[in-house]
C-alpha cells in the first residue's frame, strides 16, 4: 500500500490527505515531522533530501515530495478525469496559477499569523510582525474575495486543486482569534468547503 509520511497538523500534509480522499485512494499514513521526528533519519532523507513533510511513497518504493507536486501526480496518475486538475490546458493553467499564488504570496503572512497565535511561546511572539502580516493577508484575501464573485470555487463551480491548496489557510483565517475584514464571498467558500468530508476530516481541525 502507498504510504504518506507526515503529521496531520502540517498544512502541506493536509492538502495531500484531502486530495487522496477526494480521489478515493487508499494509503497508510506514517507520523513524521515536528515532535514525531524521523525526517533526519538517513532512510527518510533518501526519499526526501529536504527532510520535510509530506513524502509520498508508492508500493514499489518510488518516492515523491513537495505537496503541490504530489497532489498533481495523484490526479494525473489515478484520476485524470476527476476535474480536480483539469485536462484542458487553459483551465489547468488557471488552477496552477492559484496554487502558485497561494504558495508564493499568501503562505508567508499566514504562517506568521498562525505561528504567533498558535505555535510560538508568548516570549517569542512578535506582535508588530503579526499585525503587518495580518494587514498583508487581508489584502491578499481581498483578491480571493473578488475572484469568487459569481462562482462557487476559485476556478469556477467545481472544486479543483486550487481550492485544496488554499483550503488550509481559509480554515485557519476564519478560526484564529484575529480581527478580519468582512469578506462574504470568502466566508461562503469556507462554508462550502465545510460540506466536503475530506475537508472536515483532514483540514478543519483544532489549531495545533
Amino acid at each position: 500500500m502507498r504510504k504518506l509520511w507526515g503529521r496531520t497538523s502540517s498544512s502541506n500534509v493536509m492538502k495531500v490527505l484531502w486530495t487522496m480522499e477526494e480521489l478515493g485512494l487508499s494509503y497508510e499514513r506514517i507520523d513524521a515531522g515536528g515532535a514525531f521526528g524521523r525526517t533526519k533519519e538517513p532512510e527518510y532523507r533518501a526519499m526526501n533530501p529536504m527532510g520535510l513533510v509530506p513524502t509520498l511513497q508508492e508500493d514499489d518504493g518510488w518516492a515523491l515530495w513537495e505537496s503541490n507536486t504530489i497532489c498533481r501526480y495523484l490526479c494525473n496518475t489515478y484520476a485524470p478525469e476527476s476535474g480536480l486538475y483539469p485536462k484542458d490546458a487553459r483551465k489547468r493553467a488557471e488552477v496552477e496559477t492559484w496554487m502558485d499564488w497561494t504558495l508564493g504570496h499568501l503562505t508567508a503572512p499566514m504562517v506568521t499569523i498562525f505561528f504567533t497565535h498558535v505555535r510560538l511561546p508568548e516570549p517569542e511572539r512578535d506582535w508588530k510582525a503579526e499585525a503587518k502580516a495580518r494587514d498583508e493577508a487581508g489584502k491578499l484575501w481581498g483578491i480571493i474575495e473578488k475572484k469568487l464573485e459569481g462562482q462557487r470555487f476559485l476556478c469556477g463551480d467545481e472544486l479543483t486543486l486550487a481550492d485544496i491548496t488554499l483550503g488550509c489557510w481559509v480554515h485557519r483565517w476564519h478560526v484564529m482569534p484575529i480581527e478580519r475584514p468582512s469578506l462574504p464571498n470568502l466566508r461562503r467558500l469556507y462554508d462550502t468547503l465545510l460540506t466536503r468530508p475530506g475537508f472536515t476530516r483532514h483540514v478543519a481541525l483544532p489549531l495545533s
